[in-house]
């Protein structure tokens, strides 16, 4: 998920140098959801990651 969010990013550096704003718009909020969709993935990875390895 991490690579998706990577690629919407580059997609929008690129559309804003290229200027095409719309397009640059929409790459950079599909980027910022994906990243917080992982960090919120991870994060819970860690938590029930590391309680499984308690038992």
């Amino acid at each position: 998920m991490l690579r998706w969010t990577v690629t919407f990013l580059i997609i929008a550096i690129v559309a804003a140098i290229f200027g095409f704003g719309g397009i640059a718009a929409g790459a950079a909020s599909i980027a910022k959801v994906l990243f917080f969709i992982f960090l919120v993935l991870f994060v819970l990875s860690l938590v029930f990651g590391a309680s499984i390895f308690k038992r």
